[in-house]
């Protein structure tokens, strides 16, 4: 199929583009960028006024499956995605059972082949069924095409062994995922360590819990020479630490979420398990350092860790609910609504965090980039659009989320993946 974008202004940082430009895609492919394309296409697009920019890329989702499918699956997970103009996603590996062999691996790939609309990079798991004791089997997840390992929900708390695992990653040219969470330090805890815990009765997180890990995991990737990739960065300390990493010449990434560069702890206004996520929402102080990180481009991307629950698992009350929020929905219309409005970042920036740089910490050549022999995916977003955010549209099964009922500017319209039309707002 030929498919013709006219009239968008492109926006691509891999080449520095920022101009009124049509996109022809034929097959998978983009095939040309250039002024008034004239060709007889199978279908236009008149993207006028729009931004066309790389599909998205969120290098943080669950998408529950298998196992876990009465919260998500590959289908609506990958639904979600591409309404939010997610083009890839990298799924974490804490399923049931938790994906920590080669056969694992394939199988959630091989089924997202058919079952979702967006592609799907299933990691693997630092350590057997998350469990901290011996090693998963990380050369042959590897080799079955994971690009990288993680035990996201929690910390391995053995630094030796975690430290091993990370050679074998490094071995394999594989990406650690790091979820940073000392579990010695949380004693129960569920929201920030503050005022507003105190309040609502709830038992306080210190960025202790945070930092203490952060620094643990750069000191372990300098030693190994590893790619470390930090997820959810919650905290000011965390910004510093990485920046200084990477003053010293370590390999380490960062990722920070809409929700905690927008909401405060002091955001938590009553007993709403919406609220709860982990980690938890921090200060104003931490949220004003992962602005300032994404700006200068110390955090390198943008992601949601989209984890999706039932209903019954969030109107429990905070202390009982699980964590985690939504986020692939709302994520491109918070950021530009938050971040690119306020001149936070530009358009370019955006596209930046969110398509090309986790491109390249993944070592996707192909994607990430609007340009002749780039494979087609594409979003096309309105910046003009406004609207409120209503967890009753969603197409995730989870509806959990703190921003019900926010006005936001900015929409995905159209959502393109390997040149076929997967979304397209009504």
């Amino acid at each position: 199929m030929s498919l013709l974008i006219k009239n968008g202004k492109v926006i691509n940082p891999a080449t520095n583009t920022e101009d009124i430009l049509d996109v022809l895609l034929e097959g998978e492919k983009v095939v040309a960028v250039a002024k008034n394309i004239e060709t007889e296409a199978e279908r236009v697009i008149d993207a006028s006024d729009c931004y066309v920019m790389p599909g998205f890329i969120d290098l943080h989702v669950h998408f529950r499956d298998p196992g876990l499918t009465y919260k998500e699956d590959l289908r609506t997970g990958g639904m979600a995605a591409v309404k939010g103009g997610v083009t890839t996603v990298v799924a974490m590996p804490n399923t049931k059972p938790v994906i920590d062999t080669r056969e694992k691996v394939e199988a959630v790939n091989a089924r997202a082949l058919s079952e979702s609309p967006t592609k799907v990079i299933q990691l693997g798991a630092v350590t057997k069924g998350q469990e901290g004791k011996e090693l998963s089997e990380i050369a042959a997840m590897g080799s079955a095409g994971c690009f990288g390992i993680s035990e996201d929900g929690k910390s391995v708390m053995d630094s030796g062994l975690y430290k091993e695992g990370m050679k074998v990653a490094a071995a394999n040219d594989l990406v650690v995922f790091a979820h940073c969470e000392d579990i010695n330090l949380v004693k129960g805890g569920v929201a920030n360590a503050d005022e507003n815990a105190k309040r609502l009765g709830l038992k306080g997180i210190t960025n202790s819990v945070e930092d203490v890990i952060v620094a643990r995991d750069i000191i372990l990737a300098g030693e190994v020479k590893g790619k470390l990739h930090l997820c959810h960065c919650s905290t000011k300390d965390s910004v510093r630490m990485v920046k200084e990493a990477k003053e010293a010449g370590i390999r380490v990434t960062a990722e920070v979420c809409p929700h905690h560069f927008i909401l405060t702890t002091d955001d938590i206004k009553e007993d709403d398990g919406n609220f709860k996520m982990n980690p938890p929402l921090r200060t104003k102080a931490d949220v004003l350092a992962l602005r300032e990180g994404l700006k200068s481009g110390v955090i390198d991307a943008i992601a949601t860790d989209h984890a999706p629950h039932s209903e019954e698992e969030k109107k429990v009350g905070f202390a009982k609910a699980a964590f985690g929020i939504v986020g692939l929905e709302t994520s491109a219309a918070l950021t530009y609504t938050e971040l690119v409005l306020p001149g936070v970042l530009s358009i370019m920036q955006m596209a930046e965090r969110m398509s090309v740089t986790p491109a390249k910490i993944l070592g996707l050549s192909d994607r990430g980039n609007i340009a002749p022999g780039m494979n087609g995916d594409v979003v096309i977003f309105d910046p003009e659009k406004e609207g409120v955010i209503d967890k009753n549209n969603f197409v995730s099964k989870g509806k959990n989320t703190p921003f019900d009922g926010r006005k936001v500017k900015g929409e995905v319209r159209v959502t393109i993946v390997d040149g076929n039309v997967v979304y397209e707002r009504e």
